[in-house]
């Protein structure tokens, strides 16, 4: 984000619009260790009776969120607090948007904090998880140490 100090109650967070690949589902089943066949395997989805297409995994849910704050605040590191419910699943293949809006602004140990409410929408669909989250917008100033000052 260019200009964090026009940051408000009300101002949007960019959102982020990402169409979800299955591929990248099978890998990340892969590197979760993740043996759930509704993340890989359409036979398991068509005899639990659901979608053929398989679910993909809430973390990767939840870093569609956390990449659409990341790339706001100006890193992963100004995410402090991020906390969320699942409501829906999301498929391979879907189209899901990553969006929230400004609740609160306060200053305090750490800097400028922006509190967000968040959520992923499956396009055209229902929403997936929803959430709140804690952004740092600036940094608190640097407090000189007693012993700097008694160097100068």
């Amino acid at each position: 984000m260019s200009d964090r100090s026009a940051v408000e109650v009300g101002s949007p967070i960019p959102p982020l619009q990402v169409t979800v690949d299955p591929e990248k589902m099978k890998v990340m089943a892969a590197l979760l260790s993740d043996p759930t066949p509704i993340h890989f395997d359409t036979r398991a989805l068509a005899a639990l009776g659901m979608d053929e297409r398989p679910v993909n995994q809430g973390p990767l849910n939840m870093g569609y969120l956390q990449t659409m704050l990341a790339r706001w605040a100006g890193g992963r590191d100004r995410v402090l607090d991020f906390r969320v419910r699942f409501l829906g699943n999301v498929l391979a293949g879907d189209v899901v948007r990553a969006h929230g809006v400004v609740t609160e602004v306060s200053d305090g140990d750490r800097g400028r904090v922006a509190t967000c409410d968040i959520a992923l929408d499956v396009v055209g669909g229902a929403v997936a998880l929803s959430g709140t989250a804690e952004v740092l917008l600036d940094e608190a100033p640097a407090v000189p140490s007693t012993r700097d000052q008694e160097l100068t």
